[in-house]
């Protein structure tokens, strides 16, 4: 059986110019990956805080999942998970299918991200 390469999605923090130096690059076809960026580790941690990080995992490798199944596999309530879900598709975490199907299309996510000391 031949090893499958993974799909994996980069979450970082990044500034604009970041994210344009990368645009660029594959612009000229340079090979970039799959990425998801933030302007601020406080808004990655404001969108992907604990139980949406709960419910990202859940969707890990899955395919296109009801909210129900996704709020059956975090167990809690669905009304919740499709706020939080709702919330993850408005930062463009997770996509949406014509289906109404929610994905998150990736087999493995890598986080990259510096945490610096704070300015006194």
């Amino acid at each position: 059986m031949e090893n499958e390469a993974l799909n994996v999605v980069k979450i970082s923090v990044s500034s604009i110019d970041d994210a344009n130096r990368r645009f660029e690059a594959a612009f000229r076809g340079e090979e970039q990956g799959s990425h998801i960026s933030f302007a601020s580790f406080e808004l990655l941690w404001r969108v992907l805080a604990p139980k949406r990080m709960e419910i990202v995992q859940a969707m890990t490798g899955a395919g296109p999942i009801a909210i129900r199944e996704v709020a059956r596999r975090v167990k809690r309530d669905v009304k919740a998970v499709h706020g939080d879900v709702q919330a993850l598709l408005k930062a463009g975490v997770v996509d949406k299918t014509d289906e109404g199907l929610v994905v998150f299309p990736y087999d493995s996510v890598h986080f990259d991200f510096v945490v610096e000391k704070a300015a006194s």
